[in-house]
């Protein structure tokens, strides 16, 4: 192979590409940009296990740095990339140089939204989770007694709560929606996990939004909320949602649409420019949809990379997602977008529970809160296509392997 490849981003995505291509015995040369500092890594840890203390950052790394000159893979970090030249095939750096490419990977992920400055966003003091750099950050704050105020009642929210709690801090939530969970879960998901976060003396205050922070000396002591109340805080960590980083693709005329369009070959309107990832909006039941999970970003990447050496299967997605809180597993299979119906059934021992999402009669989701049965069975019948007995289901003393045949 003689094609050379360009990735632009080393998360999750780009590692996946290159790794599968020299998986696969596809020795083109590859360039892999990372904005980053250090070799690419896993992201998950770093809010849960890295901040707690209990795993080091270089257990982290998907591989050892020698990998990538072992697998002439130039891993290229502390790098961006100003601008993508179609016409030319080449991708201008930030230090001037120019970039030539045959094939080009976009794996440029997503970006926490944050505050305006016009409502304290500014101050020192404001964190978001997201990268190596936001959790030593957050590490040097979450001591004991603090008091941290959670912007933000989604997945990102409830994890950094319940790391809080069990460092010591006191925690606030505030969620401007009617509950937490609003756009992604069931009302019966969020009650149960509501209810997690009461027991560890997390305040929730739900339909209630951020007027503005308050700062002193240019460092955030308190905010201003909805409700007309101010409360004191130590810092602040914002969780309201993430945006694709598709501007280089809209600069250089690539189609864009909340995230940087693919076809079922992680194909853009380029076809010698892929996307995968956060940041790419893909083909879903004749819809698109942007997939912001782990699980995605490798399967697509991965599925990406067997085309760019020579394939042609389609990548179908097949999502699942999880969330770590306490000792509570929560795992999804399927995308509850457009659901229904939800049912709520009891898991076989205490504390464990399913909701499971119909849209039209069909299955479409399940959430399994400590309740790994329910979860392995939902991602069964899912991927099968077998749409459950509803009276098997609504039976908690029933055993759910009956629902595959």
């Amino acid at each position: 192979m003689t094609d050379r490849l360009v990735i632009i981003g080393a998360g999750q995505a780009g590692f996946a590409l290159a790794a599968k291509l020299r998986g696969l015995k596809d020795m083109r040369p590859i360039t892999l940009i990372g904005v980053e500092d250090v070799a690419p890594y896993q992201r998950p840890p770093l809010s849960k296990k890295y901040l707690l203390g209990e795993m080091s950052f270089d257990r982290l790394l998907f591989r050892a740095e020698n990998w990538y000159a072992e697998n002439d893979v130039d891993l290229r970090l502390s790098t961006w990339v100003e601008q993508i030249k179609p016409d030319n095939k080449q991708v201008l750096l930030q230090d001037g140089s120019v970039l030539d490419y045959d094939t080009l990977a976009l794996a440029t992920g997503a970006t926490p939204r944050r505050l305006p400055a016009a409502i304290g966003g500014d101050l020192e003091g404001v964190y978001v989770a997201r990268d190596k750099r936001d959790a030593d950050l957050l590490a040097e704050e979450m001591r004991p007694g603090r008091r941290v105020l959670i912007i933000g009642g989604g997945y990102i929210g409830l994890e950094a709560a319940a790391v809080a709690r069990h460092l010591g801090l006191e925690v606030t939530v505030i969620e401007m929606a009617d509950r937490i969970l609003q756009r992604v879960a069931a009302k019966e998901t969020a009650d149960i996990m509501r209810g997690i976060h009461e027991t560890h003396d997390v305040v929730i205050r739900e339909k209630t939004g951020l007027k503005h922070l308050v700062g002193k000396d240019g460092r955030v002591t308190g905010a201003a909320l909805s409700d007309g109340s101010v409360i004191d805080i130590d810092f602040a960590i914002v969780g309201i949602g993430v945006v694709p980083n598709d501007q280089l693709a809209n600069e250089a005329g690539l189609e864009v649409a909340n995230g940087v369009v693919v076809d079922e070959f992680a194909r853009t309107s380029d076809p010698a420019i892929f996307a995968a990832g956060d940041c790419a909006a893909l083909p879903w039941q004749g819809g698109r949809i942007r997939l912001e999970s782990v699980q995605n970003a490798v399967d697509q990447a991965e599925a990406a990379a067997a085309v760019i050496a020579g394939g042609s299967e389609p990548y179908d997605p097949k999502p699942w997602f999880w969330s770590d809180q306490y000792d509570v597993k929560l795992q999804i299979a399927g995308f509850n977008l457009g659901y229904d119906e939800t049912l709520l059934r009891p898991g076989a021992r205490e504390g464990a529970h399913s909701i499971w999402y119909f849209k039209k009669g069909l299955l479409i989701a399940v959430d399994a809160i400590n309740d790994a049965k329910a979860y392995v069975t939902g991602k069964k019948l899912l991927e099968s296509g077998i749409n459950p007995d509803r009276a098997i289901l609504a039976d908690p003393s029933a055993d759910l392997k009956r629902l595959l045949g």
